[in-house]
Parts: structure tokens; sequence; C-alpha cells
């Protein structure tokens, strides 16, 4: 098997540095943010969906038991 294959297999390419935690957090919170933005998008262009969730959380809420 060639080498190639079972580094990406692994995930991991030696040739790339290893990324601190510091990059990690700050690409994780700019997926976060970029993630938030689209769920408030798609909130905002189809208001009857939305609607419809918010109803179906209230039920869930009212019918849990503590």
């Amino acid at each position: 098997m060639p080498d190639g294959a079972q580094q990406k297999r692994d995930g991991a390419d030696p040739s790339e540095p290893q990324e601190s935690d510091a990059q990690r957090r700050r690409r994780r919170a700019q997926f976060l943010r970029e993630l938030h933005e689209a769920k408030a998008l798609r909130d905002r262009v189809q208001p009857r969906r939305v609607k419809a969730a918010r109803m179906r959380q209230a039920m869930r809420m009212r019918t849990f038991r503590w």
C-alpha cells in the first residue's frame, strides 16, 4: 500500500504543521458564527417553518415531566 493512501486515511498530513489550539478555536468560533448567521437567515426567509418549530418546542416543554 502506498504511504500517501495510509496518510490520507489517518487524516494527518506530515507536510502540514500541526495547528495550535488557538488556531483551532479561532476556526471553530468562525464556523459557529457563520452557522448561527445561516440559521438566522433561514429563520427570516421561512417564517412559517420557524413558527411551526416554536409551536413544537412549546408542546414538548408542556408535556415534559420533571
